[in-house]
């Protein structure tokens, strides 16, 4: 493995969920704790960080640039890691900004970041006239794209699979939210390396199956080859369910409200509107069909996201009283 920084509070916990798994009557139900890495509220991008930390310091950076949505996670521990380190941290955001912030951009703000807003169809222009505005007041800049996806921030969940094998978990299922596709390409690279032989399913957030599988599909070359290791995955290899997208990408409706209620009063779990909401949805909903065997035992990789439950724009559907 390449080398990285060690800031993530590793390894995360697993622990079971057995009031909400007799509630549901399905599998066993455990979830992996990477809501607890320890960065600014933490979350799956933390593990991504520590091996692009590293990157950055290696090429002599003094500021972070990334990008993503108003209530992003991922820039919410970027800048979390700029702060650790020293280091200055431009945002790219798209979307509608609360005014005043709250949530993930109240901690944006509080963390230290230099925000700049755009359109969603025009955040990679920005991001280069951001990188090259950086470079021309004699910084050194360091882009981080969105989500950490690329084959230096997939190692983090490399690492991830291997760590979880160490602690002798082997779920029959491991089910979690993928969106920008690093956390599920490291995970099949780092399941490849630990002879892990479940299901790794992928609860799309925000877009169509096909879509994911081939971009996770590359990633995990990529990432792959990266360290060494020639290993080829297809579209065929990425399991991804797209069927609760919902109303789109940061659309809480009723499926995520139930997921967030029922992970809360039963199990005291947080889970968020935008990606592990979705998908407790999907795993409920899922259980409820009979998708997966009673004997089976599905792991919950909890990515983090509790933040975006303190974005006003979510609260009066998760405050209406039944």
């Amino acid at each position: 493995m390449k080398p990285r920084l060690r800031f993530a509070h590793l390894p995360t916990p697993v622990e079971p969920l057995p009031r909400l798994s007799a509630l549901l009557g399905g599998p066993t139900l455990i979830t992996k704790r990477d809501d607890q890495t320890g960065l600014a509220f933490g979350g799956n991008k933390t593990r991504k960080l520590e091996y692009l930390m590293y990157a950055a310091q290696e090429a002599g950076a003094d500021t972070l640039i990334t990008a993503g949505a108003v209530q992003s996670n991922h820039c919410r521990q970027t800048v979390a890691a700029a702060a650790r380190f020293g280091m200055a941290c431009v945002l790219v955001l798209f979307g509608n900004p609360p005014d005043p912030p709250d949530g993930n951009h109240l901690l944006h703000y509080l963390l230290g970041a230099e925000v700049v807003f755009t359109g969603r169809e025009r955040v990679q222009q920005k991001l280069e006239e951001v990188y090259e505005s950086v470079l021309g007041a004699g910084k050194q800049p360091y882009l981080i794209p969105y989500g950490g996806s690329n084959p230096t921030g997939a190692l983090g969940y490399v690492n991830a699979m291997l760590e979880l094998a160490e602690q002798g978990v082997d779920p029959d299922w491991i089910v979690f939210p993928s969106s920008s596709g690093g956390t599920q390409a490291g995970m099949l690279v780092g399941a490849h390396i630990s002879g892990y032989h479940g299901k790794i399913l992928g609860i799309s957030v925000d877009e169509t199956a096909d879509e994911l599988k081939a971009r996770v599909a590359d990633l995990a070359i990529q990432t792959a080859d990266f360290i060494g290791r020639q290993v080829t995955f297809s579209a065929e290899d990425v399991l991804v369910n797209d069927d609760y997208l919902g109303g789109g990408y940061a659309v809480m409706g009723s499926a995520e409200v139930e997921a967030i209620r029922l992970f809360a009063a039963y199990e005291a779990l947080l889970v968020d509107p935008v990606y592990t909401g979705r998908a407790a949805a999907g795993l409920i909903d899922l259980i409820r069909q009979g998708f997966f065997k009673p004997e089976e035992t599905v792991l919950f990789w909890h990515t983090g996201g509790g933040p975006a439950l303190f974005a006003r724009k979510y609260q009066g559907d998760l405050l209406e009283i039944n």
